[in-house]
């Protein structure tokens, strides 16, 4: 699709941030198992309903607007997961707490990618006059940035502590 003002970006930004959800989901997954603690475990679990949730408001906008969420494939998204992967995963782990802070750095790396996307797309909207899209991709952008802030509560809260002992 051949971009031709900010309404064309924005459907293709709306369709790149739904491939970028669709992919960090079952890297989440597997961050929640690898997971020592109950608590990050949980809050990884919760992530991914509310990243499935974005998903559906993503769609919902996207055929608002006669297009199909599913065209697109985030590049961006694609090395985040890659590195979510190394880093989180496929690293050997001596320490499970240092692992479990590597799961929240992995993660709030990919939230971080996420929150620049709504962001932007909510920032588009608002100068279509898109009223109701920019106010359901508000709430996307909080519920990301929510979670973000869960994260850094755990890691605060704990995680982090526990990894220098």
């Amino acid at each position: 699709m051949a971009i031709k003002n900010l309404k064309d970006l924005y459907l293709d930004q709306l369709r790149d941030i739904y491939s970028a959800c669709k992919q960090s989901m079952p890297v989440v997954t597997e961050m929640g198992r690898a997971s020592k603690s109950k608590k990050l475990s949980e809050a990884l679990i919760a992530s991914n309903q509310g990243t499935a949730d974005g998903m559906e408001v993503l769609a919902a906008l996207c055929s608002d607007h006669g297009v199909d969420p599913t065209g697109e494939h985030c590049k961006g998204m694609e090395g985040l997961v890659v590195e979510a992967r190394k880093h989180a995963l496929e690293t050997e782990y001596a320490d499970e707490d240092a692992q479990d802070a590597a799961i929240i750095t992995q993660y709030q790396r990919m939230a971080h990618y996420a929150i620049a996307g709504y962001g932007c797309v909510r920032t588009f909207a608002n100068r279509l006059g898109l009223d109701g899209d920019a106010a359901r991709l508000q709430e996307c952008l909080d519920a990301t940035w929510d979670g973000d802030r869960t994260m850094t509560e755990i890691a605060e809260g704990g995680v982090n502590k526990a990894a220098t002992t």
